[in-house]
């Protein structure tokens, strides 16, 4: 049964999602067993080539060889100054602020490239860069402030003025209905007070400007605003430190009664968590980039290596156990570059909306990119767990696999987790279903409401169902794909399987569909998997098409892949159905009871109970600052 609190966390966020689609989605029409090839193909494979962006590029290229030394920021946890001030004197800080604005101006497509370069290099300057550009101060101004905003706030961080943005609180992850920090009006409305305190804000100890969201007490929406970090009332209260980034300007972020002008805030009253989910949008598209930038250079350590590594009499690439693992790579590293580049380009169509695509594209990216990483350690055995400072210092060359992997754990719970890209995608997969029958299925629904949504019900589906059934996706059709046409066949048919699985799913739970994320979330990665072999095929083609040089490699890349796509969807597509989800939800309650206490037997325990592993509230945390600070 959904508790009122459930209920109130589900109404916020729906009232904050984009109710609209303001253009074309794959992935949209996907799930409703639509294979819309026309929206890919023909694949953008054209090379940024403009000479600005080349000389950036080129320039980007050079700074971080000759002067970011990623080993030396790992140990030391720190951005070294020179390394800051040089981004700024770049123009990195920039890269997607319009030129009319003191920015690059660059494109998606031209971002991307370069943040595929760095994520290749080093980690932690990607996120610097990432925290700022994505989801800091420049993207919600740009696609939501004021004329006046944008000119008071775009050039500085243009020229190096670092932003973050504050969202995260010590007792609330991805629930906005629990916002605890608040922004209360002055009576003569000039004014915001802000009282609060925010965890995890990437760049926050960097920062002369952040977002941050805050609820309005009397309203009780969500708000966002711009705050100068030198105003009275905001202190960085901690450094976080963690597992990989080690240099990340991460940490705790108080508000005191913090007074800012009304000005300041971003877009209408009350449009903030709006703000946060379209600023993520096109936010997301650096992780796709970087972990394919991560990928591509683990593929050329794993080719040298494999080559000069020698075991029983042959080098290790030519053992079978390690050559699925190369080929693997190979074929994942294409799939993710073609993803990341294809998403590039729909961001930058004003005809299309990228919301499922980007949160698909980070998703799926990302956790490929964990498990190669994975892979690559696995090939390079004890070297990869040792450290740069160790080999160089017995005289081999300092490769950093376990610093890569330490980095990119964090990929797959920053902006946004993979649960939470789960659940984003599997709400919109259901959109139409829920415009066309949510009142009947919804049990806060009066019997009105829901005799009124049978015509409707009637409509939609005397048509959609049958046609879910019978589609043409045998040869001649896609025959202009030569060999990789029967990979497309297979995602068009199984689209529209897919798209069957989920409405039989609303069938036989209704209202209760929305606690069956097991089965939610399968539905998301088949669809993402279809979009990954999408991806790598139009790009082999267009390569083919185009005359490319390398368009014959492309297609043995895309051929194996998509192959192995294919088993996934099929293996998946049977777990939606056949599965052990109700047996392991029974272990985990009786877990979660203390039924299984025993197991927990002949270890050291943890020395905390569940109560004092609770983040304490906000007003406590204030609380506690004040009394210290009068004390003192």
């Amino acid at each position: 049964m959904t508790t009122t609190a459930e209920r109130q966390s589900r109404d916020v966020a729906e009232a904050a999602r984009e109710r609209e689609w303001k253009g074309a989605s794959f992935l949209k029409d996907l799930f409703l067993g639509r294979f819309r090839l026309d929206l890919v193909d023909p694949y953008p494979v054209e090379e940024p080539n403009r000479p600005a962006f080349r000389d950036f590029y080129d320039g980007m290229r050079r700074f971080l060889e000759e002067r970011v030394d990623p080993v030396a920021i790992d140990e030391t946890g720190e951005y070294p100054e020179e390394v800051v001030r040089g981004l700024a004197e770049l123009g990195a800080f920039g890269m997607k602020i319009p030129r009319e604005y003191s920015g690059l101006g660059l494109t998606h497509p031209e971002y991307v490239r370069v943040m595929e370069l760095v994520g290749s290099y080093d980690a932690n300057v990607a996120a610097l860069l990432s925290a700022h550009q994505a989801i800091g101060v420049p993207q919600p101004i740009r696609l939501f402030g004021t004329e006046e905003q944008k000119r008071r706030f775009l050039p500085r961080c243009a020229q190096g003025a670092i932003s973050a943005f504050a969202l995260t609180e010590p007792a609330v992850g991805s629930d906005p209905a629990r916002l605890s920090t608040i922004a209360e009006p002055t009576p003569d409305g000039r004014f915001y007070i802000l009282n609060g305190q925010k965890l995890w804000c990437t760049n926050g100890t960097l920062a002369e400007l952040i977002v941050v969201m805050a609820r309005n007490p009397k309203t009780n929406r969500i708000n966002a605003f711009v705050v100068e970090m030198d105003w009275d009332g905001v202190k960085v209260e901690h450094r976080s430190r963690f597992m990989g980034l080690k240099a990340l300007a991460n940490g705790v972020i108080s508000f005191e009664d913090v007074k800012v002008p009304r000005e300041n805030l971003i877009g209408r009253e009350g449009d903030g968590l709006r703000v946060a989910l379209v600023t993520l949008n096109t936010g997301r598209l650096t992780l796709p980039a970087s972990t394919a930038g991560v990928a591509k250079a683990g593929l050329e350590l794993t080719r040298k290596w494999a080559n000069a590594r020698v075991q029983w009499g042959v080098p290790i690439g030519k053992h079978e156990a390690v050559a699925v693992k190369v080929a693997e790579l190979a074929t994942t590293a294409f799939a993710m570059e073609s993803i990341a580049f294809l998403v590039a380009h729909f961001a930058d169509r004003p005809d299309s909306d990228i919301r499922l695509e980007a949160a698909a594209a980070k998703e799926w990216n990302t956790v490929r990119a964990w498990h190669l990483l994975d892979d690559i350690l696995q090939v390079r055995g004890g070297r990869g767990y040792e450290t740069e400072r160790s080999l160089a210092g017995r005289g081999e060359p300092p490769i950093g696999v376990e610093r890569m992997m330490r980095d990119a754990r964090i990929n797959l719970i920053f902006e946004g987790s993979s649960e939470i890209m789960h659940l984003f995608m599997a709400r919109e997969a259901v959109d139409t279903h829920l415009q066309v029958a949510g009142a009947f299925v919804d049990p806060r629904s009066s019997t009105r409401d829901r005799l009124r949504a049978v015509p409707r019900i009637l409509r939609f589906y005397a048509w959609w169902y049958p046609t879910r059934w019978f589609g043409w996706a045998a040869w001649p059709r896609y025959a202009a794909y030569g060999k990789l046409a029967r990979h497309i066949r297979f995602a068009d048919r199984a689209s529209r399987r897919l798209a069957r699985a989920i409405f039989h799913g609303m069938l036989v739970y209704q209202a209760g569909l929305e606690r069956k994320q097991a089965f939610l979330f399968r539905a998301v990665d088949i669809a993402m998997e279809l979009f990954a072999l999408t991806a790598a095929v139009t790009r082999a083609h267009r390569m083919a098409e185009t005359g490319h040089a390398e368009a014959a490699s492309a297609a043995s890349l895309a051929d194996v892949f998509a192959r192995g796509a294919r088993r996934r969807v099929i293996q998946l597509l049977h777990d939606l159905w056949r599965n052990d989800d109700a047996l392991k939800c029974k272990v985990a309650r009786h877990v979660l009871d203390g039924g299984h206490l025993w197991l927990e037997q002949g270890i050291m325990p943890l020395g905390f109970s569940a109560e004092d592993l609770q983040p304490p509230s906000v007003t406590e945390l204030l609380k506690s600052r004040r009394a210290r600070r009068e004390s003192a």
